[in-house]
């Protein structure tokens, strides 16, 4: 009898080692991490386009430790913290290639003109009478509020204040590529070209080797430098190994005047200048020629396709299929909400897919998982980021997005590509990690006071209105 209990209580005790085992808290073997996410469906957007069905991912210092079955994963860490995503699908942030974060407080201020008319008449002197670098930090926090609340977890900038801009980026754990502008009229924080490549050296060297915010010089496009200022632009970039962001042939405007100017188009124009390289991101892209798209290939130039902004300030339509063929790294981009008039990647991945369709005339083109990869592994492609973001793989840093996916929209659902491209809203984001920190937890922004960034928005409202109409 007495042996039969003992041999009882050991069959006990090992099927309770064999069930915690499988959760992956004895194992002796395993590795401790920060934070497991566990059940969901993992679209990994690596090389082979994985797609892992009861999935799980250890995250570990900020990084992707191990990503594989729930089983697997579980087996071999043990976590701190661990979140069931199970009926959820885990993506890579999303990339939003070209921005100017600040401009959310003159989201609508005018709307339905050309972008001569628009910047002109509206824009810089909406921007003369009220930048100044509370602002720019009111209507960065906003922008990161929206920009988070919708999935992305970098985005690449181009204004002013930049330096007030990264800090609060870094406050609200956002990634961002960040490019401070050099432009030649008198601006809210530099009054010179001179001033601003000066103030940008500054800037760089202080955010160089940070671990979310990657500091840039952004001349604002050809047609808004000489050509001494762009070399000297692209000198500093050189010795300082520092991206460089610019506006490039957004316009048949802007085309025909740098063609007349120069006797070329605007990136054999840069070209010839040896302003482009593959530390180069050129936003907009939209009239270009096919030798434009080869000298964007041959060097390595990343481009920020911004069909919504496009469209609506009817500059044109991109030729992104070409570009895509000839493996062009094409991320996408909304462009300022000023212009927009939000910073919502979802519509812009949707758009896109359909907007290439209806230009080429064939349904096949621009098919969905491409489009998504225009706006995860594309776009840090774009961004020269892609050896540490855009698609789910070990040694990566773990920045991810959890996704709701049982919203009316959304059932049924076959396909996970053609769910997130033609179904799935900024609403069904769920949770958002950066760098291994979790942002927003089940709807709940972590690390920003969204009331006190509307009710603050609200005032810069009023003042804006009282500044136009003196």
């Amino acid at each position: 009898m007495h042996k039969l209990r003992v041999l009882f209580v050991f069959v006990v005790l090992f099927a309770l080692s064999s069930q915690t085992f499988a959760i992956g808290t004895s194992n002796r073997f395993a590795v401790d991490v920060d934070l497991l996410l566990v059940g969901a469906t993992i679209v990994k957007m690596n090389a082979e386009r994985e797609v892992i069905e009861n999935g799980a991912i250890a995250i570990r210092d900020g990084k992707l430790y191990m990503v594989g079955t729930r089983n697997i994963v579980t087996r071999n860490s043990r976590a701190k913290r661990v979140i069931d995503a199970t009926g959820k699908v885990i993506i890579p942030g999303l990339v939003n290639t070209h921005t100017h974060v600040p401009m959310v407080l003159f989201r609508g201020i005018s709307d339905d003109l050309d972008l001569n008319d628009w910047l002109t008449k509206f824009i810089f002197p909406a921007e003369a009478k009220n930048v100044n670098e509370q602002f720019v930090r009111a209507g960065t926090r906003l922008g990161l509020a929206e920009m988070i609340r919708g999935g992305t977890t970098t985005y690449c900038d181009m204004y002013y204040f930049e330096d007030a801009i990264a800090d609060e980026t870094k406050k609200a754990g956002v990634r961002g590529v960040l490019g401070e502008t050099i432009i030649k009229f008198p601006v809210s924080d530099n009054k010179t070209p001179e001033a601003a490549i000066a103030y940008t050296e500054r800037f760089i060297k202080k955010w160089q080797g940070d671990p979310l915010i990657t500091p840039a010089a952004a001349p604002h496009a050809p047609y808004t430098l000489e050509t001494e200022t762009l070399r000297a632009i692209k000198a500093q970039s050189d010795r300082l190994k520092s991206h460089v962001v610019i506006h490039v042939a957004e316009t048949k405007k802007e085309r025909d005047d740098i063609n007349k100017q120069y006797g070329k188009t605007p990136v054999e124009y840069l070209d010839s200048i040896g302003f482009l390289n593959e530390r180069t991101i050129a936003a907009h892209s939209v009239w270009l020629t096919s030798n434009e798209i080869d000298i964007y290939k041959r060097r390595g130039v990343g481009s920020a396709h911004c069909p919504t902004s496009n469209m609506k300030l009817a500059s044109g339509v991109a030729p992104v299929p070409e570009m895509l063929v000839k493996d062009v790294a094409v991320g996408l981009g909304t462009d300022g909400a000023a212009s927009n008039n939000d910073l919502n990647m979802w519509e812009e991945i949707d758009l896109a897919a359909k907007l290439h369709k209806l230009t080429t005339n064939d349904p096949k083109t621009l098919p969905a998982e491409q489009a998504f990869a225009m706006a995860t592994i594309g776009g840090a492609r774009a961004l020269h980021l892609d050896d540490r973001i855009g698609s789910i793989e070990a040694g990566k840093q773990a920045d991810l997005v959890i996704l709701d996916m049982d919203g009316l929209h959304q059932t049924p659902w076959f396909n996970v590509y053609s769910s997130l491209v033609y179904a799935t809203k900024a609403s069904d984001v769920r949770t958002v990690i950066i760098n291994g920190r979790i942002v927003m937890q089940d709807r709940r922004l972590l690390t920003l006071n969204e009331s006190a960034i509307k009710l603050e928005a609200r005032r810069y409202r009023d003042s804006i209105v009282k500044s136009l109409n003196q």
